[in-house]
């Protein structure tokens, strides 16, 4: 089985593109590819899923245990020709400065996978070879077999280049990309535009794929990537399986679309039946016994959202009734009385809870971070730890009391706290982002609530 981990030196290096254009030139190969993100990020692994026609999925060290990693891993590409692994940040970027926890070298460690360095090469020539070196040599467990110079226009270039690197690190050289702002990928605050918002997206990836297939050894890459089996536990979710049949309505639209796909895949495994709704486009929800928010842009969708004033009433009255609410970020902000947009607009969202989100021009929270309940809620017991990320521009002004205790061990040693979440009635909102596969006890104790909700 085939597996290639895509790195880069630092972010904005062109690793996303490469990574993209890489699975769309294996998928015109007639290869089934399984794409994978390193870290919390849900906006690449769309792009991923576009790229290759299969579901992305997150390697997280910080919110997964080790076994649960190999587990995603391992299941997700049986059956599959090759696996290609987005890095996150730099090869060795993760938590706080640590070279190893949560950053790209070390899921390749987990997951025995060779990598392949993506630098931006425009403004150097053999100083490049200093560079590689230093990223195979911090730590030689990391298996980098190979090199691909960005922003790299001439042959003559290219040569110097290649030669040097070659020489001084015996690391090969796979292929250069020239400059060409059809390789560029739009942005706004949180990070990439999402997918489903780029006009000619499937063009776009042909393009790049295309090129790269033109000014990359795809070849020699494949080679690379020919790797041992995976090893890993095949019963790790026996006696979670099929343990109920609760319904589920999942908000999805180009407002709310913030979800691990894992998390998905998870209640599913349970006997959830996932059904999806827009709150920017339908009036009704559908039968269910619960009801997921994601994060996303309502911010960017306010005025949307706002006017579909029947799905928000629905929603307030289902929170009233005690139905199981839990809501994501973007799905804290709609649970709110109003979100304010960045100039100052206000738009009315559900009212369930009393405050409003006010968009700040400044990011507030950004990393990993653990919440200990404060009381009971629709995924955790009092005292219950719950580990996940933050990463948002609003704040969600209230006087309600907070849900959580937030902490985050910082790099020095000392745990920043701060209070986070609102629970009301049977309804959670919260700014942390969590995956269910870091504790199963989240999603049991979710499904455990719309339990008791429909037997009421």
């Amino acid at each position: 089985m085939k597996k290639i981990m895509i790195a880069a030196v630092s972010s904005s290096t062109g690793k996303t593109t490469v990574s993209c254009g890489l699975m769309r030139a294996f998928r015109n190969r007639n290869m089934k590819v399984q794409p994978f993100k390193v870290g919390p990020d849900y906006i690449d692994t769309e792009y991923h899923t576009k790229s290759s026609g299969f579901k992305s999925r997150n390697l997280d060290e910080f919110m997964l245990p080790v076994e649960e990693i190999r587990y995603i891993f391992g299941t997700n590409s049986q059956e599959k020709d090759i696996s290609v692994i987005e890095g996150v940040m730099g090869l060795y970027d993760g938590y706080g400065s640590s070279l190893d926890y949560c950053s790209s070298a070390n899921i390749s460690k987990i997951l025995s996978c060779p990598v392949i360095l993506v630098i931006d090469a425009s403004a150097m020539a053999a100083s490049a070879a200093a560079l590689v070196y230093g990223f195979k040599n911090i730590d030689r467990d990391v298996k980098l077999a190979g090199v691909i110079v960005n922003n790299v226009n001439t042959e003559s270039h290219y040569t110097l280049l290649k030669d040097a690197i070659m020489k001084y690190t015996g690391v090969p050289v796979v292929g250069r990309i020239p400059r060409d702002e059809r390789f560029s990928l739009s942005s706004r605050h949180l990070g990439l535009t999402p997918s489903f918002e780029v006009d000619e997206l499937e063009e776009k990836l042909d393009y790049v794929s295309a090129k790269l297939e033109e000014y990359l050894d795809i070849d020699m890459i494949l080679k690379i990537a020919e790797n041992e089996e995976n090893t890993f536990d095949r019963k790790r979710r026996e006696d979670v399986r099929d343990i109920t049949d609760v319904r589920l309505a999942i908000a999805y639209d180009k407002a709310f679309n913030f979800y691990y796909q894992d998390n998905l895949d998870l209640l599913e495994e349970m006997g959830v039946r996932l059904i999806r709704f827009s709150p920017l486009e339908d009036r009704e929800l559908p039968e269910c016994d619960g009801i997921y928010i994601g994060g996303g842009f309502p911010e960017v969708f306010a005025s949307e959202l706002s006017k579909n004033t029947t799905i928000l009433e629905k929603i307030k009255q289902k929170s009233l009734d005690g139905m199981p609410i839990y809501a994501e970020c973007g799905g804290l902000m709609y649970l709110g009385e109003k979100v304010e947009d960045m100039d100052g607009n206000l738009y009315g969202m559900t009212g369930i809870f009393k405050g409003t989100s006010k968009m700040q021009k400044r990011l507030q929270r950004f990393g990993y971070c653990s919440g200990e309940s404060n009381e009971d809620t629709v995924i955790s017991n009092k005292g219950q730890v719950v580990k996940g990320h933050e990463f948002h521009y609003s704040v969600f002004e209230s006087d309600m009391e907070n849900a959580f205790d937030m902490f985050k061990e910082m790099s020095d040693g000392q745990i920043k706290r701060w209070g986070g979440g609102y629970c009301l009635r049977n309804t959670l909102g919260t700014y942390l982002h969590a995956h269910f596969c870091s504790d199963y006890a989240v999603a049991l104790n979710f499904i455990d609530k719309m339990e008791n909700y429909r037997k009421r």
